[in-house]
């Protein structure tokens, strides 16, 4: 187990080692025990997490001030528009005064070229831990959250398990693309191999498909893309569809639209499904497109277990709170 992540940043799904992932998630099964054994666990009694939002959230505001609460701590809702920084407040501003007010900063922001950026100037300024609630690179609290679910579903030793990362059409706006990076940087690290599928206008940032390919040879894992949905959940384990945005091809959400809709057969269905093993799992952040991105016998289905990769938000997020901020 790793003792040094106090006061440590978590912005990227590399900024901690496997080892200190490892140690997150030994930390996350104590607390979701404890919650369920109804035992106090008031790590964090008398810390206050400042949550600045630029983008809305339904399970990360949730989990966050949740998981606080359960902490001993509290979780400060702040919204963006609500506050000075479109009217001048720069992010070191905000990093040192913020960082001096809370005992830890998260933020969410998406906006495709800020976010990451804006996260990582707060950071520069803080001398309190940036807790990254998603931004247009990165979602490593859902990332946790998901293997955290995957080793409870399919055990610890995922050698050889196969993992699919899809694309799937989804009819609203031009979803981030962080989800699926996240995924194909941490899930190699833990033995599993990853099929990589989507259409040839949603790539995935150069820089982040050059990390994953290393941390797959670096733990001997496989990591292959393909452009064929039905292929890619052939022998599957694990099938982890949902919609991002192509915004690598384009930023501009009419032209964005235009080429999704392209793409309407590539939903989660019972015939995805049956391509993949017996006890092959369904996976997807939430909140889905319903009947587009994935259909309701699928999402409702035995396959699923999306609700509790839900609930292993908060016990996650717990996990990193208590061992970053305390």
């Amino acid at each position: 187990m790793q003792t040094d992540l106090r006061g440590r940043d978590l912005i990227g799904d590399l900024d901690f080692s496997k080892e200190e992932v490892e140690t997150v998630l030994d930390v996350a099964w104590d607390l979701k025990m404890k919650r369920a054994l109804g035992e106090p666990h008031a790590y964090l009694r008398d810390k206050v997490l400042a949550m600045l939002f630029f983008f809305s959230s339904t399970r990360t505001r949730g989990s966050f001030e949740a998981g606080m609460a359960q902490l001993g701590g509290h979780a400060a809702f702040i919204e963006s528009r609500t506050t000075q920084i479109s009217h001048g407040d720069t992010e070191r501003e905000m990093g040192e005064i913020f960082g001096r007010y809370f005992d830890g900063i998260a933020i969410r922001h998406v906006d495709w070229g800020i976010g990451n950026r804006y996260l990582n100037l707060v950071a520069e300024a803080s001398r309190v831990p940036i807790l990254n609630m998603q931004c247009e690179i990165y979602h490593p609290h859902q990332c946790l959250a998901d293997i955290m679910t995957i080793i409870e579903k399919k055990g610890r030793n995922l050698r050889g398990k196969k993992m699919v990362v899809s694309w799937a059409y989804a009819s609203s706006y031009l979803k981030p693309i962080s989800v699926p990076q996240s995924l194909i940087l941490q899930m190699p690290r833990f033995g599993l191999d990853v099929t990589l599928a989507h259409p040839p206008e949603f790539k995935l940032m150069p820089e982040i498909m050059d990390q994953a390919q290393e941390q797959a040879r670096k733990y001997h894992t496989g990591f292959e893309v393909v452009d064929d949905m039905d292929a890619a959940c052939e022998d599957a384990d694990i099938i982890y569809a949902k919609s991002w945005g192509p915004l690598l091809t384009t930023q501009d959400p009419d032209e964005g639209k235009q080429i999704q809709d392209k793409y309407q057969n590539w939903i989660a269905d019972d015939a995805k499904m049956a391509l993949g093993k017996d006890d092959v799992i369904y996976m997807h952040p939430l909140p889905a497109d319903r009947q587009i991105e994935v259909t309701d016998s699928v999402i409702d289905g035995p396959h699923s277990v999306v609700f509790d990769q839900a609930e292993n938000r908060m016990h996650a997020q717990k996990a990193v709170m208590a061992l970053t901020m305390k």
